[in-house]
């Protein structure tokens, strides 16, 4: 298969959940700030002009806002996982980079973060 260069980004989604290892931070939604790119080809769609040949990345990220605030995570990693896995449902995408970054989790820090990739086998 050849590589596939065509994506469709999310930047900075924030999204209040249930995060964090100890009793306090999960005794509140915190707000974790996700960007996710997926890939696929896109081809169809820029011939089409039409949405059903891609990905309605404003319903994808309903979808994901919708996940975290019914779910609750101790890890980022774990957190970030979820999200791809949601995005790898559609069999149109064929990888997808996810990063998860929570806000003030680190003193003196912007944010704490992850970065994870997945892609079908």
């Amino acid at each position: 298969m050849a590589e596939i260069l065509d994506a469709i980004t999310v930047r900075d989604l924030r999204v209040p959940c249930i995060i964090g290892t100890t009793e306090s931070e999960r005794s509140r939604r915190q707000e974790v700030c996700l960007s996710f790119t997926l890939h696929l080809d896109l081809r169809g769609a820029c011939a089409s002009d039409r949405l059903e040949g891609t990905v309605d990345y404003g319903q994808l990220a309903a979808r994901v806002t919708a996940l975290l605030g019914d779910s609750s995570f101790q890890l980022l990693e774990a957190l970030a996982q979820a999200v791809a896995y949601l995005c790898l449902q559609d069999p149109r995408v064929a990888r997808v980079e996810v990063e998860a970054r929570k806000p003030r989790a680190v003193p003196l820090a912007a944010y704490a973060g992850v970065r994870l990739v997945r892609q079908r086998p």
